[in-house]
């Protein structure tokens, strides 16, 4: 690219990507749910002076994915299907590491070329822990991961210098500090864009037990015998 070009926004379509989902309807994150009134009208702040720079419709809570997982089914047939082994693979390298809860910082926003987002520190390592031990059962080749909340995918492309300046121009205070000591496995309609967050389950780092969230989508993901499936230790209904 010459140097004199501006470098601009990826826009997003709103549409149906079949070629990427192939038939299958839903898409699951490991993710830490962030979905308080701290973290939400920071959001807000900073969605406010770009709002209609971003595409319309993204709905999807507040969250900070740590690690991709794919689509989830009882086996696996592509490459980016989630099947129930290495859902076992990975709640067993959770349990082995079993972490303590930890603080991140949710800071100011900033900007990747596809979306807006509010940046994360991670002062005590815990996101970097959590992705060792994910990345133990499953890498992600030649993905490159930055902690972030996003606030918004955008709909066009602007110039990314200016929509930096005007992102700085929200109303966002000293960055705020929570505790997480879960992490979530969420899923979302892959045919949606931007579309709404589901937690099936989560990791609890004190008891390191998977906690079911949604019992009917972990068995029609995985199978009725899922449980039985998870290598070590035992799953717990809450």
């Amino acid at each position: 690219m010459p140097e004199s070009a501006e470098l601009l926004t990826q826009p997003s379509e709103a549409r149906d990507f079949v070629e990427w989902r192939r038939g299958r309807t839903r898409y699951a994150v490991w993710a830490l749910d962030v979905d308080v009134p701290e973290v939400c009208q920071r959001v807000a702040a900073a969605c406010a002076p770009v709002a209609e720079q971003l595409l319309p419709g993204y709905c999807r809570q507040p969250h900070l994915t740590v690690h991709l997982c794919g689509f989830p089914k009882a086996q696996a047939d592509f490459a980016d299907d989630y099947g129930v082994d290495r859902l076992a693979a990975e709640v067993a390298a959770l349990r082995r590491v079993r972490p303590a809860a930890f603080a991140i910082e949710i800071g100011a926003p900033a900007s990747f070329a596809s979306a807006a987002y509010l940046a994360v520190r991670d002062p005590a390592g815990g996101i970097a822990g959590l992705r060792r031990s994910l990345g133990s059962a499953a890498g992600e080749p030649g993905f490159s991961y930055t902690p972030h909340v996003t606030i918004g995918l955008y709909r066009g492309a602007f110039p990314l210098a200016a929509t930096v300046d005007r992102l700085a121009q929200g109303k966002i205070d000293i960055p705020c500090t929570l505790t997480v000591g879960r992490l979530a496995l969420m899923t979302y309609a892959a045919a949606v864009i931007g579309g709404p967050l589901a937690t099936v389950a989560e990791f609890d780092f004190a008891s390191g037990e998977l906690l079911v969230r949604d019992a009917r989508q972990m068995r029609e993901f995985f199978g009725e015998h899922w449980p039985a499936r998870l290598a070590a230790g035992k799953c717990a209904d809450e």
